[in-house]
Protein backbone atom coordinates (compact mmCIF):
# COMPACT_ATOMS: atom_id res chain seq x y z
CA UNK A 1 0.00 0.00 0.00
CA UNK A 2 1.71 3.76 -1.05
CA UNK A 3 1.58 6.22 1.94
CA UNK A 4 0.89 9.42 0.62
CA UNK A 5 4.06 10.34 1.75
CA UNK A 6 5.42 8.21 -0.86
CA UNK A 7 3.51 9.43 -4.04
CA UNK A 8 5.56 11.92 -5.84
CA UNK A 9 4.40 15.64 -5.90
CA UNK A 10 2.94 17.72 -8.52
CA UNK A 11 4.36 19.82 -10.62
CA UNK A 12 4.31 23.43 -9.25
CA UNK A 13 2.04 24.24 -6.32
CA UNK A 14 -0.61 26.24 -5.56
CA UNK A 15 0.76 29.49 -4.43
CA UNK A 16 2.56 29.82 -7.97
CA UNK A 17 -1.23 29.18 -9.41
CA UNK A 18 -2.99 31.23 -7.62
CA UNK A 19 -0.22 34.08 -8.52
CA UNK A 20 -0.80 33.98 -12.00
CA UNK A 21 -4.92 34.00 -11.24
CA UNK A 22 -6.50 37.09 -12.98
CA UNK A 23 -8.55 39.17 -9.91
CA UNK A 24 -10.69 41.91 -11.83
CA UNK A 25 -13.72 39.15 -11.83
CA UNK A 26 -13.31 39.61 -7.88
CA UNK A 27 -15.88 41.65 -6.33
CA UNK A 28 -14.29 43.54 -2.79
CA UNK A 29 -15.96 41.02 -0.94
CA UNK A 30 -14.42 38.23 -2.99
CA UNK A 31 -11.32 39.50 -2.54
CA UNK A 32 -11.85 39.88 1.33
CA UNK A 33 -12.48 36.41 1.53
CA UNK A 34 -9.90 35.57 -0.67
CA UNK A 35 -7.39 37.23 1.50
CA UNK A 36 -8.96 35.93 5.06
CA UNK A 37 -8.31 32.14 3.52
CA UNK A 38 -4.99 32.87 2.23
CA UNK A 39 -4.34 34.55 5.64
CA UNK A 40 -5.41 31.30 7.24
CA UNK A 41 -3.51 28.89 4.87
CA UNK A 42 -0.45 30.80 5.51
CA UNK A 43 -1.13 30.39 9.60
CA UNK A 44 -1.05 26.52 8.59
CA UNK A 45 1.81 26.01 6.94
CA UNK A 46 3.98 28.21 9.33
CA UNK A 47 2.39 25.60 11.88
CA UNK A 48 3.82 22.75 10.42
CA UNK A 49 7.28 24.25 9.55
CA UNK A 50 7.24 24.77 13.43
CA UNK A 51 6.59 21.73 14.42
CA UNK A 52 8.72 19.53 11.71
CA UNK A 53 11.60 22.29 12.67
CA UNK A 54 10.66 21.39 16.41
CA UNK A 55 10.88 17.60 15.49
CA UNK A 56 14.11 17.62 13.81
CA UNK A 57 15.55 19.51 16.13
CA UNK A 58 14.22 17.15 19.06
CA UNK A 59 15.88 13.95 17.20
CA UNK A 60 19.32 16.08 16.69
CA UNK A 61 19.19 16.09 20.02
CA UNK A 62 18.98 12.63 20.84
CA UNK A 63 20.97 11.18 18.18
CA UNK A 64 23.09 14.52 17.33
CA UNK A 65 23.25 16.20 14.16
CA UNK A 66 23.85 14.55 11.13
CA UNK A 67 27.15 14.94 9.18
CA UNK A 68 26.57 17.36 6.01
Amino acid sequence: MMDDDDRPRPKGDAASLLSKEELAPYSIDELAERIRLLKAEIARVEAHRDKSAAHRNAAEALFGKPAG
